[in-house]
């Protein structure tokens, strides 16, 4: 039941959410200035602004006798305040709080603020104020650090029922924003609100769901002012499936519409995949088998394929793309492979040139720097007039007609690193060409539902056999003598190994974070006569491939170089990687620079530098001493920065989530899925009335991909 104390009847009601807040004639000058400069200025902006927590004002907690493992909540009154000094430089402000009716057991508790004096024009005494924050001992006294608080005024009941009596919502701050304004705001706003003005999103649910008579009005009112604990979850529920359900929406929409293209077969009896397997010095994993099947399905059907390949590093995902380009080829059609950047796409050159070369077919590679032109030592000039079957490139690619009349494969590696618009322009140069996209980002479930959901999906879950194994291990400053030592030990045995740093050059903003171009001179010193190598995103094409052949070739033992190997380079002779200032890399990240070594037959190692200060930076790291599964590291990096994070700026739409959690919400992912597919049966265009309105919201959220 709602509350009656919240009925105000305000009139007109608020019928449109871009409405203007100094329009609604409900909140005062002051305090519109105050959301104004907080970047609130209309009622969807406020109404989306979420409560962090709540606190429950209902029945406060008792004053505490000791320290507490859980946060507080109090009503105390101000008994004195007073800066203190701690040494002659550090002061601090103390306001010491009491109970209103103290018992004979109460004891007083000091709450501390450090580093800010002006609080001391805050706090006076008598003063009545709501405490939030974790007692702890301080000597023989119990004190609150920094706790949360509010002035509990003299005011109308109005305001004393928003802001006292009542599960109290409370909200990040920006700006200098009172914590009182912004709820209070809200509170007239939804008070105004007319229901029609949000409308339903999610279809009636079935008896014996949880959310039978929710609405997202009543959803949105419980989630800023809620009665009772559970019906605050049950409302962030709601409204987080509502979020994933308006996501698989648009997906599917878009997996539809390019399903109900006309597409063509382009897959080849099978002859030249045949004897590319026979030629091939190793068997292929039954994962890799698995996955040619399935691509090899969506090449022979007339549906056009729309495929994501995802497998951990080194699993094989190149060798799958061969098989599939192959196929196309016999087909008689042309292969496009786009990749993010010039070392990746040119290291792709080398292995497919390496595999399919003897079985005649025609290939090129095309950068932003150059064509391929018989100039380079990777290249002997070659086929140059003759049109290419296989053409392997960077994002330039996207902006070259010339060499791609009769692409029928679209495959598109690390598509994480490119957003939409540019893989639609590469698939736009064919006649609805079959589509491949690869990543070696593993991917927990739910975030593959919800990001590529218009994609089918084949996972390599195995590594090829013959691997060594690789050790990691994190280690706090190591002595560079010790590391010298160790370098020299398995360089000498004939081996290779990375030195990985975060910068390229020395920075003021970072004084203590060691860059690429200091470091290289200071190894190429310690580890004489054995040569190191220098690798960085502002050398040139020329000064990047000149480096590589000659670590390849092992006239280079040590690579110093920043993140641009983190996809593409692989040298099974290197087996050593160390890594400085881990802890400045998501996990996610520091997974794909291992997966450079323990690619050949050798026993691998793998260290994690870091400065120690941070305990729950060596706990992350700890995540990959223990293990080298890709999907479980995703998790955690995903639990710890989010998807945004994980995936990639490129990636639209899932960062803007407000409630929705891709861990912890699974269950509501897969439901969201399910309700789309459901509408979208009945409405594939959603232009019935009973689903037009929802036409009208996801087109207003779409990430500009044209959806028919």
């Amino acid at each position: 039941m709602r509350n009656p104390q919240l009925t105000v009847s305000l009139t007109p009601l608020i019928a449109d959410l871009h409405t203007r807040l100094s329009a609604l004639g409900i909140i005062d000058n002051r305090a519109l200035g105050a959301l104004d400069a907080a970047g609130f200025t209309d009622v969807e902006s406020l109404l989306l602004w979420y409560p962090r927590r709540y606190e429950d004002r209902r029945q406060f907690s008792g004053f505490p006798t000791g320290p507490c493992d859980e946060a507080v909540c109090l009503l105390a009154r101000v008994e004195d305040c007073e800066i203190k000094h701690v040494g002659p430089q550090r002061r601090y402000f103390e306001a010491t709080m009491m109970p209103l009716d103290p018992g004979p057991l109460d004891q007083p508790i000091g709450c501390r603020w450090f580093n800010m004096p002006y609080m001391s024009k805050v706090f006076a005494a008598d003063q009545e104020v709501v405490l939030y924050g974790k007692p702890k001992w301080s000597g023989h006294r119990l004190v609150i650090d920094h706790p949360d608080y509010e002035i509990v005024e003299d005011g109308d009941s109005m305001e004393a029922d928003i802001h006292l009596r009542r599960i109290v919502p409370v909200y990040r701050l920006k700006e200098g924003l009172p914590q009182k304004v912004i709820r209070s705001a809200t509170f007239r706003v939804l008070d105004q609100l007319d229901p029609k003005t949000l409308p339903d999103l999610l279809r009636k649910p079935a008896e014996g769901s949880p959310f039978v008579g929710m609405s997202r009005y009543g959803a949105m009112r419980a989630i800023h002012f809620p009665d009772s604990i559970e019906e605050r979850k049950l409302a962030r529920d709601y409204l987080a499936l509502e979020e994933f359900f308006g996501l698989q929406l648009n997906l599917l929409r878009r997996k539809n519409a390019y399903a109900a293209q006309s597409g063509m077969r382009h897959c080849g009896e099978g002859k030249l995949l045949a004897k590319f397997q026979e030629l091939l010095p190793f068997a292929l994993t039954k994962a890799q088998l698995r996955a040619i099947g399935e691509v090899r399905a969506g090449l022979e059907s007339d549906t056009p394929m729309n495929r994501l390949l995802q497998g951990d590093v080194g699993s094989g995902k190149t060798f799958v793309a061969m098989a599939a380009a192959l196929l196309v080829v016999e087909a008689g059609f042309q292969v496009a492979i786009m990749a993010p950047t010039q070392i990746l796409a040119e290291q792709h050159y080398l292995v497919f040139q390496k595999h399919l070369e003897p079985l005649g077919i025609r290939l090129r590679l095309h950068t932003g720097s150059r064509k391929e032109d018989g100039n380079m030592p990777l290249f002997d000039g070659s086929n140059i007039g003759a049109e290419p079957q296989i053409i392997i490139g960077t994002h330039a690619l996207l902006y070259d007609d010339s060499q791609l009349s009769n692409l029928g494969l679209a495959v598109i590696d690390e598509q994480h690193k490119f957003g939409v618009s540019q893989r639609s322009r590469l698939i736009n140069k064919g006649v609805t060409p079959d589509v491949l996209v690869m990543t070696a980002t593993p991917i927990p479930r739910t975030l593959t539902m919800t990001v590529y959901g218009d994609l089918e999906v084949s996972v390599l879950d195995e590594l090829p056999a013959g691997r060594g194994k690789i050790v990691t291990a994190v280690r706090q400053e190591p002595d560079p003598k010790k590391v010298a030592a160790f370098l020299k030990q398995h360089l000498g045995e004939g081996r290779q190994a990375y030195m990985v740093y975060p910068l390229v050059e020395e920075s003021e903003k970072l004084a203590d974070v060691r860059a690429v171009t200091r470091e290289f001179e200071e190894w190429s010193e310690r580890l004489a006569p054995l040569k190191c190598g220098i690798l960085h995103g502002r050398m040139s094409g020329d000064e990047k491939d000149a480096v590589m052949a000659r670590f390849r070739s092992q006239e280079v033992k040590v690579l110093v170089s920043t993140t641009v190997i983190e996809v593409g380079v692989d040298v099974p002779n290197a087996n050593i990687m160390i890594i400085y200032h881990a802890d400045r890399f998501g996990l996610a990240q520091l997974h794909q620079l291992r997966g450079r070594i323990g690619r050949g037959e050798h026993d691998s190692y793998c260290v994690l530098v870091c400065d120690g200060k941070n305990p729950e930076a060596i706990e992350k790291l700890k995540v990959l001493e223990a293990t080298r599964d890709g999907f479980r590291i995703a998790e955690a990096d995903l639990r710890l920065r989010g998807p945004g994070e994980l995936l990639g700026t490129a990636q639209s739409g899932v960062a803007g989530l407000r409630l929705g959690d891709l861990v912890a919400d699974a269950r509501l992912v897969k439901l969201s899925r399910d309700l789309a597919s459901e509408v979208l049966e009945m409405d594939p265009t959603l232009d019935s009335p009973e689903y037009r309105h929802l036409r009208v919201l996801l087109d207003a959220r779409s990430d500009g991909v044209e959806l028919s």
